[in-house]
């Protein structure tokens, strides 16, 4: 008999709640107060995730174990394969010479430190999560901060709230599509209603980022760029939502936005004299590595690709694994036989375009080889494997709690809290990424559970599931998935904790907005 799933195993939601709270509060203190490496806080939240879920939840052994195994591969792939090749592709760019070329065309649009975090930690970073998602944009944009002089802790910094103006539309839209499908609701009235949502945040992220940066008289001084990439990226984001849906809706802004910085730059005429540009044809060299990335990854994402991939030659190449004590052994709370698998798909995967545009570049760059290739894949896994470990152990920790019941004991507690759930439904979403690193994942989990609280006291279930999203696309700033990319990214392994501390603020207030003006529109402004 399969094992069968509840999420009130004292017979109190709070207590088993409170319970089911304590291993990601154990790894958060470790990281933030006691200031342990991100690896052994990550162990202790496991072996107290793994403990609970054995005395609390009576989850069986092998359960347990196959939860935690199913965690692991999903975090070595896709996750991991994809962490590795993105920063391989940013070494071998920096070994080729090409990011000296990258940051010198950079300072010809300008040396200003706040014009540059808008340029690539805003308008290139949403650009990178539109079209790939997974943390590719944290890992780049980080790495080409510190390449322009940004320290290492505050680049990381930077590009994590940077992405929380396009981290709900991530690889092509998939949050909003996967969210609007679980709850049952059209992906249509979804997009417009994280438009009404979100983009009243997502205004002033531009200059938050320049505070940040400079300081309060810093964004007095720019505020015209400021101004312009924020009103362009909001306004080009929200007509996206409102009229083409989710799937463009950070590709688009993106786009619109790098387009503004460097206009009203150009404009202001704030390059110095000291400054030379560089020939078009070498900043185009420069760069290639990222728009040859940028082609492919946008190629992979096609429904054509992908179903050429699923028919073609390749179709034979995809692996689905059954894992012993969850596949066919579990029986969620809702009496649904859980029939997950492990689906290992080498060709179609995000990291395979991005080993594809490693291998173009170096086949394209004179000066690399093959022995500098093997030399930067070597040092790349060298200086990456304990935030690879800790990915692997934090998504080992989310499965657990998930399949155990007690990701859900605590979303059913502040569900029960009635009138007032949406000014917290944020707060789900929000944990639901910190706990699983995706918005996707986290709209898996928990859109369903929004509409049925949603209707439980009679509101409009749309703007529940949108502050589902939007939640998340806070809590993805400081997921331990994405502390440790950006931790591999900047060359800060060991210190995921000040990365940590350095964002955790940002996450929490941006959180506040959202549930705040959540509130407001899931009670006095209903969508149709």
């Amino acid at each position: 008999m399969p094992w069968q799933q509840t999420l009130d195993p004292l017979d109190s939601i709070w207590l088993s709640a409170l319970l089911a709270v304590i291993p990601l509060a154990a790894f958060t203190v470790g990281l933030s107060v006691f200031k342990l490496s991100g690896v052994v806080a990550g162990g202790i939240g496991l072996v107290l995730e793994a403990i609970i879920a054995l005395v609390v939840y009576r989850m069986p052994v092998a359960s347990v174990s196959g939860a935690a195994l199913l965690g692991a591969l999903n975090g070595l792939w896709p996750i991991c394969y994809i962490v590795v090749t993105a920063v391989w592709l940013y070494k071998l760019t920096h070994a080729s010479g090409k990011l000296d070329d990258i940051r010198t065309s950079i300072a010809s649009i300008s040396t200003d430190s706040a014009v540059q975090v808008l340029l690539l930690a805003f308008a290139f970073g949403a650009f990178l999560e539109g079209i790939a998602g997974f943390g590719i944009p944290i890992a780049i944009c980080a790495a080409l901060l510190t390449q322009v002089g940004f320290a290492p802790i505050r680049a990381a910094c930077i590009s994590l709230v940077a992405n929380f103006a396009a981290g709900a539309y991530g690889a092509i839209g998939v949050p909003v599509l996967v969210g609007a499908q679980v709850a049952g609701i059209s992906s249509a009235d979804l997009s417009r209603t994280l438009a009404l949502v979100l983009e009243p945040i997502t205004l002033f992220v531009p200059a938050l980022l320049v505070v940040m940066v400079s300081g309060w008289s810093g964004l007095r001084i720019r505020w015209r760029v400021t101004t312009v990439t924020s009103v362009v990226f909001a306004g080009v984001q929200a007509a996206t939502l409102l009229f083409l849906g989710p799937e463009l809706a950070a590709v688009l802004p993106g786009l619109a936005a790098m387009g503004a910085v460097m206009l009203v730059t150009r404009a202001e005429r704030t390059t110095p004299d000291t400054v030379s540009a560089l020939p078009m044809p070498r900043i185009a060299a420069a760069w290639s590595p990222y728009w040859v990335l940028t082609a492919l990854v946008v190629l992979w994402s096609t429904p054509w690709f992908r179903q050429s991939v699923a028919t073609g030659p390749f179709a034979g190449w995809h692996l689905a694994l059954s894992i012993p004590g969850v596949t066919n052994a579990l029986t969620s709370s809702d009496g649904s036989l859980v029939t997950t698998q492990y689906s290992w798909a080498p060709i179609e995967a995000t990291g395979t375009a991005i080993l594809v545009a490693v291998l173009i570049t170096a086949l394209a760059s004179r000066s690399v080889g093959w022995r500098l290739l093997g030399g930067t894949l070597a040092t790349t896994i060298r200086e990456l494997w304990r935030p690879l470990l800790l990915i692997l152990l934090v998504l080992a920790l989310a499965n657990i709690a998930n399949l155990s019941g007690a990701t859900g004991s605590i979303a059913h507690a502040l569900a029960a809290t009635g009138a007032v759930f949406p000014l917290i439904a944020p707060v789900i979403g929000w944990f639901g990424v910190f706990l699983t690193g995706s918005v996707v994942n986290n709209n898996t989990l928990f859109a369903k559970l929004q509409t049925t609280s949603a209707t439980g006291i009679g509101v409009d279930p749309v703007p529940l599931v949108a502050a589902n999203t939007a939640g998340g696309a806070a809590g993805k700033v400081i997921s331990p998935q994405s502390i440790a990319i950006a931790a591999g990214a900047t060359g800060l392994t060991g210190r995921e904790g000040a990365i940590l501390r350095a964002s955790l603020l940002y996450s929490l207030g941006i959180l506040a907005a959202v549930c705040v003006w959540t509130f407001v529109v899931a009670t006095y402004l209903p969508s149709s």
